[in-house]
């Protein structure tokens, strides 16, 4: 695991961006795992302007997104399909039929239909890299505390924090989704890459639980230890409750030494 710790979002931003910009380049049929919140925001406009400024291509690239609310449309301006089109995919020269997010409005025949969804990643050939947010409970996904390491893509019951945090986003009064389809913890554990991104001293908690923490189901982003290329991007308030900032900093001068010496 490796943790990169920057001042503030706008620099965690443009670190995001790059990481994936360079996976790009290096894989132009890359299939990328997307997440969808306001820590995504900055990584997203980032990634526009290197597509717009410095001829970033994604017309081979496949996208798979980490999850969905149950019960809301695609155009709801909540929705995450919403949020995708109008924050990322409409700016970029993305193939839409190479886009793919949980359906929000399915009825019934739900395990059929997120069986489906974990088939439709393994016939792309698995997720390259995977993008992560953190919840503040320390969920990964819609994988709520309690949810099982080894979890698949399925419905998801909302925990009344989550749907409490969720409630901001719309309208006084409208009714709040309390479940949502999302990858599994085993889903996402399959992706060659994970990167995870973390903002704010909301998060703080949640960041030192995940990093430094026990591995626990009441933390699900905890599991990603067991991942073999995990990198941590957060902010300096994201960061304030870890105890080994000074040698996650050391880590990531050696990093960079290593890396100007192998290019030499």
């Amino acid at each position: 695991m490796l943790v990169l710790l920057e001042p503030d979002f706008a620099a965690l931003s443009r670190e995001a961006a790059r990481i994936v910009a360079r996976a790009v380049r290096s894989n132009p049929s890359l299939n990328l795992g997307l997440a969808t919140g306001s820590t995504t925001l900055g990584m997203y406009a980032e990634i526009i302007r290197i597509y717009r400024e410095e001829s970033l291509d994604f017309s081979d690239a496949t996208t798979f997104n980490l999850d969905e609310y149950l019960g809301i449309a695609p155009d709801h301006p909540q929705s995450f399909h919403f949020f995708m089109r109008e924050n990322f995919f409409r700016h970029i020269n993305i193939n839409p039929s190479r886009t793919h997010i949980p359906d929000g409005m399915i009825t019934g025949n739900y395990k059929e239909y997120c069986s489906s969804y974990e088939e439709e990643i393994r016939a792309a050939g698995g997720i390259d890299l995977q993008v992560l947010g953190i919840g503040r409970n320390g969920h990964i996904g819609f994988n709520e505390p309690a949810s099982s390491l080894a979890s698949r893509t399925r419905l998801k019951v909302l925990t009344s924090e989550t749907i409490e945090d969720n409630r901001k986003s719309f309208i006084p009064g409208e009714k709040i989704p309390e479940c949502a389809i999302t990858m599994g913890i085993g889903t996402i554990q399959e992706s060659r890459r994970i990167l995870i991104l973390a903002s704010g001293d909301i998060k703080a908690d949640a960041v030192a639980r995940a990093i430094e923490g026990p591995i626990s189901a009441s933390v699900t982003a905890s599991s990603l230890q067991l991942h073999p290329d995990v990198t941590f991007i957060i902010d300096e308030q994201a960061a304030s409750h870890l105890k080994h900032q000074r040698y996650y900093r050391r880590v990531m001068e050696m990093t960079a030494l290593l890396d100007e010496t192998s290019q030499r």
